[in-house]
């Protein structure tokens, strides 16, 4: 399904995971999303009396794209990234954010940046910190999080986080720029 685009605009974004009902089903339809976006058919739900939890619009499709690893995956950047990314979702909750946000997540460049630990020089990963407000992912802008926010995912993820030096705050909207870093 081609989610944007027209007859003079570029056909940019498209998705699998969409399509019709099997033709047999034990149930009764109240009306029809099957061409809506996720953003209005999560509305539609929430008008029904579907509790805001349960028929929100998911903050990714599945777990493995919850983090994002760009350039080589191995176990130790994996591992570097699980832990980074649970802190920015653990501060952002805390924060109260959550709702506010369409997504957020940290993401593991495929770079290294020098630091200085303690009285070492340290060779170690940077974490980007993505969070992006929408309507229908569609465009989306970075969400301009509290800066007490963001020094606490900074402080947790260096601090917490071993072979990360760095923690930097992606400040592009999209477009330029997408809201995942794939």
């Amino acid at each position: 399904m081609i989610e944007s685009g027209t007859v003079d605009a570029a056909k940019i974004k498209s998705h699998h995971n969409v399509g019709g009902l099997p033709e047999e089903m034990d149930l009764e339809l109240s009306s029809r999303c099957g061409s809506c976006s996720r953003t209005r058919s999560g509305r539609s739900a929430r008008s029904w009396g579907c509790r805001p939890r349960s028929c929100g619009v998911s903050r990714f499709a599945g777990r493995g794209s919850r983090w994002r690893v760009v350039g080589e995956v191995t176990p130790e950047r994996v591992e570097i990234l699980r832990a980074a990314d649970a802190i920015v979702l653990e501060e952002i909750r805390r924060a109260g954010l959550g709702d506010q946000l369409w997504q957020w997540f940290a993401v593991l460049p495929a770079v290294r940046s020098v630091g200085v630990m303690g009285d070492e020089r340290t060779y170690a990963y940077p974490i980007v910190v993505r969070a992006v407000t929408s309507e229908d992912a569609m465009t989306a802008d970075w969400a301009r999080l509290p800066y007490e926010v963001l020094e606490r995912i900074s402080s947790r993820v260096i601090n917490e986080v071993r072979g990360v030096n760095r923690v930097a705050y992606d400040v592009t909207s999209k477009p330029p720029g997408t809201i995942e870093w794939e």
